[in-house]
């Protein structure tokens, strides 16, 4: 059974209300960065791994790409998805990640946005990727970075006056399982380095674009003062690859 702790009801409860659940892609703090390596869309077929609430699914249909399929898990985060959703040219699926299978070359991008570090194995999704990609098509993708991710903490250090002292980065080549905790404990992460990552996608046989470490733009830093700690620590990785 693949990890699903979006159905979980205390899980969900909480993740709804975060504001990037409430706003969209606006209040998500990596958007601006995301979205910029995306390729052009219109009259492009577009695929999403870990669609969530569709926010990207949509962002596509705006952009005018031709199709938008979505996947997820999360019978709870599809069902908002629909609600969220009206535009026959979007589908939704439920289905673990790890079990696709679609067409040979039925994609021009496939898109996910921070799911593949709930999964087990990346090189298996890079090859499916490449499968269902067509001869050129873009592979966008975020994750929690491995500096987040190598410790099951996933906290900064403090002082005895609640102050931040710094981020800790330990046990970084034990690549593997990390029980953490993210709005509940005991959520199952999967920590694999930098390296990993895009060795991977070479394997699979792509060719990376770009790799980003993204900041908080300007207005969000302004808006919400706690984000300037973004600057000392990577939380996201970003990597745009192409089919060669």
């Amino acid at each position: 059974m693949k990890q699903n702790k979006y159905d979980d009801v205390n899980f969900y409860s909480a993740y709804k209300k975060m504001p990037r659940s409430v706003k969209g892609l606006e209040a998500a703090g990596e958007w601006h960065v995301l979205q910029a390596l995306l390729p052009e869309l219109q009259n492009k077929s577009v695929l999403d791994l870990g669609c969530g609430f569709g926010w990207h699914c949509r962002y596509a249909r705006e952009q005018q790409a031709s199709s938008v399929v979505g996947v997820d898990l999360s019978e709870r985060m599809l069902q908002k998805a629909r609600e969220l959703t009206d535009d026959p040219m979007i589908t939704f699926i439920k289905m673990p990640i790890e079990d696709i299978h679609f067409t040979e070359a039925q994609f021009d991008v496939v898109i996910s946005s921070l799911a593949f570090h709930y999964i087990e194995s990346f090189e298996a999704i890079c090859h499916k990727v490449y499968t269902c990609l067509k001869a050129k098509g873009a592979f966008v993708f975020s994750v929690e970075h491995p500096i987040f991710t190598c410790r099951a903490e996933q906290d900064w250090y403090y002082d005895d006056y609640n102050n931040r002292l710094h981020w800790a980065v330990d046990s970084y080549q034990n690549e593997g399982v990390r029980e953490t905790s993210f709005l509940v404990d005991n959520v199952i992460k999967y920590h694999r380095t930098l390296s990993t990552y895009i060795n991977h996608l070479i394997d699979a046989g792509f060719s990376i674009r770009a790799v980003k470490e993204p900041v908080p733009s300007e207005e969000m830093l302004h808006n919400i003062p706690e984000m300037k700690d973004e600057w000392r620590r990577p939380m996201f990785l970003m990597i745009s690859a192409e089919k060669s």
